[in-house]
């Protein structure tokens, strides 16, 4: 299914460390790596002559040659077909372009770059890479100590799927229980009740009842998509604040993968994704694969 793999790198360690979590689903899928570097020129100042042009973004194309060089040099070094690519542009913009172009089934990106404005900037163009993408997205969340060094790619053997029974939630499903049929992992599929909308202290049963059904219906109906493949699933359905009680059952669950989708809806458990969305993928200590 994930045949054609984009990393886009910043050039830092960190960002280019993703490429673990590139070359592990590479490996698995057989898959062409492609990497590129954004050269983000934004608006040239006026009157500036094309040799001044050329001078002024030099350093930037070269440390973009040399990153992309270094993670195709590691792609092949792993059997794997691999492309790369400078160009320059406004970043998310240039990312989703390159990938409609070259036919990308997937991204992967980290959620941090350099650090300080540096690193805001990738972060920035990461989030609305998740949110404009037609492919999946693998955020891989890099740390902030000064070693942007994420955990080693893979192997995914505990995937976990929240949902609130959308179509993009559905989408996300079928993109996680792909990569958990290829690596045999148990999925644990979770619905999360807002307390952020509503006051179950105060709530009518009958409405505290709706709510726990609409979640276990979209959890069993991951379950049953889980068990159609032969995977081992579980289901749960928690209360509390969206972002905060994925990220706790992510921990309890030891999980190596979060898939969720980008555009949730608001009915009965309220938003639990989008805005959500966007939290576990700051926030997770895991990568988060995203689907629109």
């Amino acid at each position: 299914m994930f045949t054609t793999i984009l990393v886009p790198t910043d050039g830092s360690a960190g960002a280019e460390a993703t490429i673990d979590h590139a070359l592990e689903l590479g490996q698995t899928y057989e898959a062409t790596i492609h990497s590129l570097y954004v050269v983000e020129t934004g608006e040239t100042p006026a009157g500036i002559a094309d040799d001044d042009r050329e001078e002024l973004y030099a350093p930037s194309e070269r440390q973009g040659r040399e990153a992309t060089i270094r993670i195709t040099d590691q792609a092949e070094a792993h059997d794997l077909m691999a492309a790369r690519e400078v160009r320059e542009g406004v970043p998310h913009r240039t990312i989703l372009e390159y990938a409609d172009e070259q036919g990308v089934d997937m991204i992967v990106m980290g959620t941090h770059g350099r650090t300080g404005v540096d690193r805001a900037r990738l972060g920035s163009t990461t989030e609305r890479v998740v949110a404009l993408s037609d492919v999946p997205v693998l955020s891989v969340r890099m740390t902030d100590d000064g070693d942007d060094t994420p955990e080693a790619g893979g192997p995914y053997e505990r995937i976990v799927i929240p949902t609130d029974g959308s179509d993009a939630a559905e989408r996300a499903a079928e993109n996680a229980l792909e990569i958990a049929e290829k690596y045999d992992a148990s999925v644990h599929a979770v619905y999360v009740i807002d307390t952020t909308t509503y006051d179950l202290e105060d709530a009518p049963r009958s409405i505290i009842g709706l709510l726990k059904t609409g979640g276990q219906n979209a959890t069993e109906a991951v379950a049953e998509m889980a068990d159609e493949r032969g995977l081992e699933a579980t289901t749960a359905v928690r209360r509390g604040v969206p972002a905060d009680e994925l990220l706790e059952y992510v921990s309890a669950a030891d999980a190596d993968l979060v898939a969720m989708g980008t555009r949730g809806r608001a009915v009965g458990s309220g938003r639990l994704l989008g805005s959500t969305t966007a939290r576990v993928v700051r926030r997770s200590p895991i990568p988060v694969l995203t689907s629109n």
